[in-house]
C-alpha cells in the first residue's frame, strides 16, 4: 500500500474514531446530566405505530432519490424503472459512508452501477452531477428557510448565521466545481488541485455528461424538488421518532432540528456526520424547548432509521454487485 493510500485510510479511521467518541460523549453528558430514568423509559414506550411510520418515511426518500435520477435517465433517453434505481440509492448509501470523501466514494459507484445496468455513461455521469446540482440547490434553499425560522421563533443568532453562511458557500462551490472541471475537458490541473479527494474523484467523470442535459433548467428544478422531498420526509421522520417517544413537536421544530444537524454534519469532517449530527440536532431540539434526554433519544431513533437500518442492505447489494463483477471476470470467452 503506498504512502498516500495509508494516509487515507489512516484518515478514515481517525475519522470513525472522532465521531464515535463525539457520540459518546454525547450520550454520557446526557446520561450523567439528565434523568438516566426517563431516558431508558422513553426508549421502553416507544410506540410501536409511530416506529412504524417512520420506516415508512423512510422508504418514501430511497424512492425520492431513485425519481431525480429517473428524470435525468429519460430525458437522456435511457429510462430505468424505479424497481432498479432503488437498490442503487441503497448501495450508494453503504459506499457513502464507507468511502465518505464528500461523497465521492458513492457517485462513482453511482456511476459504474448505472453503467452495469444499461445507461449510457454520458446519461450516468449526467444523473450524477444534476442530482448533485439538485440535492446542494434544495439544501441551500431549506438552511434559509431554517434560519428564517429560527428568526421567527426569536432564537436566531449571530453564530448560528454565521454556520449557516458558511455552509452555503460550500453548497455553492460543490458543484460550481463539478461544472467548471466539465467546462474544462481534459486540460491538466495543478498538482495542487490534483491532489484534493474531491476535486480528483469529479475529474475522472465529469467531462462526459452531456451539455445540453446540465443546461435544462426544467430537469434541474424537478430533481431538486426530489431532494428537497428527502429533506421534508426526514423532517417528518424525526417528528415521528419524537410522537413514538410521547413527546410531540411541531413541524417546524424537526424540520429546524434536522436542517442544523445536516448542515453541521456537511460541515464537520467525520464520516457520516457521527457525532455531529446527533449533537446539532440535540441541540436545536433543546433549544425550541425539547428536553434534553427527549431530543437525544429522538434524534438517536431518527438516526437509526436514517442511517444504521439501511446500512445491511446496503451491504448485501454491494456485496451482490462485486460478486456478480468477480463472476463475470471468469467468464470464459467463446
Amino acid at each position: 500500500m503506498g504512502k498516500a493510500a495509508k494516509d487515507q485510510a489512516k484518515g478514515h479511521i481517525s475519522g470513525w474514531f472522532f465521531g464515535l467518541l463525539g457520540v459518546g460523549a454525547l450520550v454520557f453528558a446526557v446520561l450523567h446530566f439528565g434523568d438516566l430514568k426517563s431516558f431508558g423509559a422513553m426508549l421502553r414506550r416507544a410506540q410501536p405505530l409511530w416506529l412504524a411510520a417512520a420506516g415508512g418515511l423512510q422508504v418514501i426518500t430511497y424512492t425520492s432519490v431513485s425519481l431525480g435520477w429517473k428524470l435525468v435517465l429519460d430525458k437522456a433517453g435511457s429510462p430505468l424503472p424505479l424497481s432498479r434505481l432503488v437498490p442503487v440509492a441503497l448501495s450508494k448509501l453503504f459506499a457513502d459512508a464507507m468511502i465518505p470523501a464528500v461523497g465521492i466514494g458513492g457517485n462513482l459507484l453511482l456511476v459504474d452501477r448505472l453503467v452495469k445496468l444499461g445507461v449510457p455513461r454520458g446519461a450516468a455521469v449526467a444523473a450524477l452531477l444534476v442530482s448533485m446540482i439538485g440535492y446542494y440547490a434544495a439544501f441551500a434553499l431549506f438552511a434559509l428557510a431554517m434560519l428564517l425560522l429560527l428568526w421567527l421563533h426569536g432564537k436566531a443568532t449571530p453564530l448560528l448565521a454565521g454556520v449557516v453562511t458558511t455552509f452555503l458557500l460550500v453548497a455553492l462551490a460543490i458543484p460550481s466545481l463539478a461544472l467548471w472541471l466539465r467546462r474544462r475537458g481534459s486540460h491538466p490541473l495543478s498538482p495542487f488541485l490534483e491532489h484534493i479527494p474531491v476535486v480528483r474523484g469529479l475529474l475522472h467523470v465529469v467531462g462526459e455528461a452531456p451539455a445540453n442535459l446540465l443546461a435544462d433548467k426544467a430537469l434541474i428544478l424537478g430533481v431538486a424538488a426530489c431532494n428537497a422531498a428527502v429533506f421534508l420526509v426526514d423532517a417528518a421522520t424525526l417528528q415521528a421518532c419524537m410522537f413514538a417517544l410521547g413527546h410531540p413537536i411541531a413541524f417546524s421544530t424537526s424540520f429546524i432540528a434536522m436542517l442544523g444537524a445536516s448542515i453541521l454534519a456537511a460541515l464537520a469532517p467525520v464520516p457520516m456526520g457521527l457525532g455531529s449530527f446527533e449533537a446539532g440536532s440535540t441541540a436545536m431540539l433543546s433549544l425550541l424547548g425539547v428536553p434534553v434526554p427527549a431530543a437525544l433519544a429522538g434524534t438517536l431513533l431518527l438516526r437509526g432509521f436514517t442511517l444504521w437500518l439501511p446500512l445491511l442492505p446496503g451491504l448485501v447489494l454491494m456485496r451482490g454487485s462485486f460478486k456478480h463483477r468477480h463472476g463475470a471476470r471468469h467468464i470464459p470467452k467463446p
